[in-house]
């Protein structure tokens, strides 16, 4: 019989007072070494030369240090610290410890390589290692919540092999797990001291989102420290129970929390110091966010397997740039946006309706090898149509340039405006018109997923032949679903167009270098979490970030891809973000316990 229960002991066997002691003093040298230079040329992007003031990749070890200082000082029960780490546990102060390691030692092996060789190092490079080294050590001597070895998976050589064999042998040796039941009730805030903490969180995310979008593209170094200091810090603290406490009091103020999402989101084009260049990026994470939240209706509700989902994306696309005026059209039509846009999701809606009337009768495999097909067709024919292989509709290869700028009551968003004497670009202005389609999508995704619709959605994609029993169409459910999905899709298109200012057919492709394209918009939507509403946005905000800021990845953008997935099947096969029915399909226990619960009521009998 496997066991759920954890038990209690260090990894170092030394004594938890000694222990703490030591991640303390290791978390205070990784924090003074970042005010020391790490080496001796500027060469290295960042210039990691200066005293006294630390650039932005030792600041990345600044906040690992703090935290791993925040969290292993909450073992002496200093009043107030309490709440960062609600589990009372040690777990979390040896992830943050760990995560302060490996970025400062990404960051010194990063110098060495690049600048040849470890003289290139300076002796304050030397401090920070000595200083994550020891706090890393001291939080191993810490006691710890593991698994029992009895709870381990069998040794998988494969993936030793995908992320180090030391590393795999790490994990599997330390062995982390979960303290059982319910965090110790806190202490009951004010409700203005919840709204303040609810505002405080929303800031700090939004100062996180906004340091990663606004990395210097020539630094790939600094946005993968980032990438690495940002999961280890939130793994600890979901580990503390700390997310936990904090979603528990956004649940309890909604109107507070939609407050603080919107006036985050709008902060966004007013916090950027360097004009257009990264709000143009955060313009395309929301569009590929809602494709993907259009995409998460077919696969994360109704369990269809498309594969050619960005083909509708290029409808809605194709047919805002055939009627918004563009001087390749070759209807020379000239709709206000508007109208653009309800013909846009309409081609989508009708497409939709089209290829799924036919084909959601298959199930499976053969679904997903039919709409894979319906995707490439989509592609050719679009190049074709340019008079010479077919009709002159869409001038072929070349594609539609030339799609003015929007213009809505006098607003041109081609142009640079000033609000509050801040001057917004061309490109915040369609960031605004996304934040307004994300919210449409969003509200519809809600209101369909928690309807009679959503459920029956739900019924067919856990086992379509007993919702079919229990009396669900499910040809009809399906063939909703996808129209939805389709419509929505093309709702996002119709906005593209008009900020690429052009539609060629090679932006409409099953897997490609630059998002989105079907791959990436099912990855979004699987390594956030089906279902889910934060999931796919998560999952496309990192997929679209991931290879515009990393340019190395370009030519091992799949081989990276698979590798995460793997990774994510393994560790976490709900998603980052995953709903309550993933978590409970996943990680619960009940069914190993049913057996002995079983045998025990029989000798009882």
């Amino acid at each position: 019989m496997t066991t759920h229960t954890t038990e209690t002991s260090p990894v170092i066997p030394l004594p938890a007072n000694a222990a703490r002691a030591l991640t303390v003093l290791g978390a205070l040298i990784t924090i003074a070494s970042a005010f020391l230079a790490w080496t001796w040329t500027s060469a290295f992007p960042g210039d990691l030369t200066v005293y006294g003031y630390p650039a932005s990749l030792q600041m990345l070890t600044i906040v690992g240090g703090a935290l791993t200082l925040l969290l292993a000082a909450t073992g002496y029960g200093i009043r107030g610290l309490g709440w960062l780490n609600p589990s009372g546990g040690n777990n979390p102060t040896l992830i943050a410890a760990f995560g302060a390691l490996a970025t400062t030692l990404f960051t010194l092996i990063a110098i060495t390589v690049e600048l040849g060789g470890l003289a290139n190092l300076e002796p304050g490079g030397y401090v920070a290692a000595a200083g994550v080294i020891l706090a890393f050590i001291g939080a191993l001597g810490l006691p710890l919540d593991r698994k029992p070895v009895e709870d381990q998976p069998r040794w998988n050589w494969f993936l030793a092999v995908i992320i180090g064999v030391g590393p795999y042998a790490l994990y599997r040796h330390i062995r982390l797990g979960r303290r059982e039941g319910k965090l110790p009730k806190a202490r009951t805030l004010p409700a203005w001291a919840e709204i303040l903490l609810i505002a405080a969180t929303f800031a700090i995310g939004l100062f996180v989102v906004t340091y990663g979008i606004d990395t210097d593209d020539k630094e790939p170094q600094l946005f993968f420290a980032y990438l690495l200091i940002v999961a280890f810090v939130a793994a600890a603290l979901s580990t503390s129970g700390l997310v936990e406490r904090i979603s528990a009091i956004i649940g309890k103020h909604r109107q507070v929390t939609l407050i603080a999402t919107a006036a985050a989101a709008i902060a966004f084009p007013f916090i950027q110091q360097s004009g257009d260049t990264y709000t143009l990026i955060a313009v395309n994470i929301l569009i590929f966010a809602t494709v993907a939240l259009g995409l998460n209706v077919v696969v994360g509700l109704a369990g269809l397997l498309d594969l050619g989902y960005v083909a509708f994306l290029g409808v809605g696309a194709y047919a805002a740039a055939l009627v918004s005026g563009s001087t390749a059209s070759a209807f020379g039509i000239h709709l206000p946006f508007w109208a653009a846009v309800i013909v846009g999701a309409l081609a989508s809606l009708i497409f939709g309706v089209v290829i799924g009337a036919p084909t959601l009768r298959l199930r499976g495999d053969y679904l997903a090898i039919v709409t894979l097909g319906f995707g490439e067709i989509f592609r050719i024919a679009m190049g074709n149509l340019d008079g010479t292989s077919g009709p002159d509709i869409t001038n072929g290869p070349n594609g539609i340039p030339n799609i003015p700028h929007l213009e809505l009551f006098g607003w041109n968003f081609g142009e640079s405006h000033t609000v509050g004497g801040i001057v917004l670009g061309a490109y915040a202005n369609y960031y605004f018109l996304m934040l307004l389609v994300m919210a449409v999508v969003v509200l519809v995704f809600a209101r369909a997923g928690n309807s009679r619709i959503g459920r029956a959605w739900v019924a067919i994609r856990e086992d379509e032949t007993a919702a079919e029993a229990m009396g669900i169409n499910g040809f009809k459910v399906k063939l909703i679903a996808f129209a939805l999905g389709a419509t929505l899709a093309g709702l996002a298109g119709t906005v593209q167009a008009h900020v690429n200012s052009t539609v060629v057919p090679e932006n409409y492709v099953f897997a490609g270098p630059v998002p989105p394209n079907s791959a990436f918009l099912l990855a979004a939507v699987i390594l956030g979490g089906m279902g889910t509403i934060r999931g796919p946005i998560l999952g496309a905000a990192l997929l679209f970030l991931i290879p515009a800021k990393l340019a190395f990845l370009q030519d091992y953008q799949l081989l990276a891809f698979g590798i995460a997935l793997i990774l994510l099947m393994r560790f976490r096969p709900e998603g980052l973000i995953a709903n309550k029915r993933a978590q409970l399909e996943y990680h619960d226990d009940t069914a190993d316990q049913a057996p002995t619960d079983l045998a025990t009521a029989k000798a009882g009998a």
